[in-house]
């Protein structure tokens, strides 16, 4: 039995396909439009599985979430962001509620 799929092997993935030449890789044509297009491309996935979630069946919203955390990683890979970091942060957020980790950011 193969190991599961991670966040981080899509990361690694990532960075490889943006080593590679850009008529190749759609990641590294991406990542070469810079981070306006990267986040652009990252709002519209957003807007697609959020109309997945609410109107459309279980596998377009698994489509559309895979379509939306593969933008995302490009997005912190074209800022320089290392997924431990946002990883780092959820864990730091699990040792208060929800509503108390809100309330910090509001008083911020």
């Amino acid at each position: 039995m193969s190991a599961p799929f991670t966040l981080a092997d899509l990361e690694q993935i990532i960075a490889a396909r943006a080593a590679a030449d850009a008529g190749a890789s759609y990641t590294r044509a991406l990542l070469d439009k810079g981070v306006a297009k990267c986040a652009q491309k990252l709002g519209e996935e957003a807007v697609e599985t959020v109309i997945a979630a609410v109107c459309g069946p279980d596998e377009g919203l698994v489509a559309e979430s895979a379509d939306l955390l593969y933008h995302l990683l490009v997005v912190l890979a074209v800022r320089g962001v290392a997924l431990s970091e946002v990883e780092a942060e959820l864990a730091r957020r699990t040792g208060q509620s929800g509503l108390a980790e809100k309330a910090a950011r509001a008083a911020d």
